[in-house]
């Protein structure tokens, strides 16, 4: 029974860390592959779909469509996925879970932290097919709201997930921060504001340290 519950745990470690090898392995080969420019016409043809034919400067869809991407990107942004990470620590430590608190706080951090430090690496511009239709303040690879998106709703079901036992809540919990994440970064396009490869590798990056947090509260948890 004991060499049973040993491999299980071996292989759910095995499993993790093959996720997190996973996501780096297609964040490193999207990057590569924006770099030689090899995903320039898919980026373009991808953008334009989500603008009216003959009219660049005009999102498809009427107006309150336009104004809702407007509400749904800003989920992914710094005021509030900050106040998301204010709320859910002090709601932990409340409860005393200091351990999923920090590892909450720190995967959203170095989320951050990653995405500023790559942007200034990559240094991509921002898509100049479209007008913005948000205001834009760094370089556009990878997708800050994106990543942090996807590393702060992610790493939340994680916890609520770890913490409940019903396994319907566990599912409302990754279904609710999945539809986040998807809208979040569809909005980021549509608005203009980034190519879907900027998205895309912000998803891997975010996954990546979602999935970094779990090993971390998991292999925490088995000590």
């Amino acid at each position: 029974m004991l060499w049973r519950r040993l491999k299980a745990v071996e292989t759910r470690a095995l499993l993790a860390w093959m996720s997190v090898a996973a996501a780096a392995w297609a964040f490193v080969k999207l990057a590569g592959e924006v770099g030689e420019g090899e995903t320039a016409a898919l980026d373009r043809r991808l953008l334009l779909a989500l603008r009216t034919p003959g009219h660049p400067a005009d999102p498809i869809g009427p107006r309150w469509f336009e104004e809702a991407m407007r509400d749904l990107t800003a989920l992914g942004g710094f005021t509030v996925v900050t106040l998301l990470v204010a709320v859910g620590v002090t709601a932990l430590v409340l409860h005393r879970k200091r351990l999923q608190a920090a590892v909450f706080a720190a995967a959203v951090l170095l989320a951050q932290v990653s995405t500023e430090l790559l942007k200034s690496f990559y240094d991509r511009a921002r898509p100049d097919l479209v007008p913005h239709g948000s205001i834009v303040y760094s370089q556009s690879f990878p997708s800050g709201h994106s990543t942090v998106s996807a590393a702060a709703y992610l790493t939340l079901a994680m916890v609520i997930s770890s913490l409940e036992t019903r396994a319907a809540t566990k599912l409302l919990a990754f279904a609710a921060a999945g539809a986040v994440v998807l809208l979040v970064g569809v909005s980021r396009v549509y608005l203009g504001v980034h190519w879907p490869t900027d998205v895309l590798a912000g998803w891997t990056l975010g996954a990546a340290w979602a999935l970094a947090a779990w090993i971390a509260l998991d292999s925490f948890a088995r000590r």
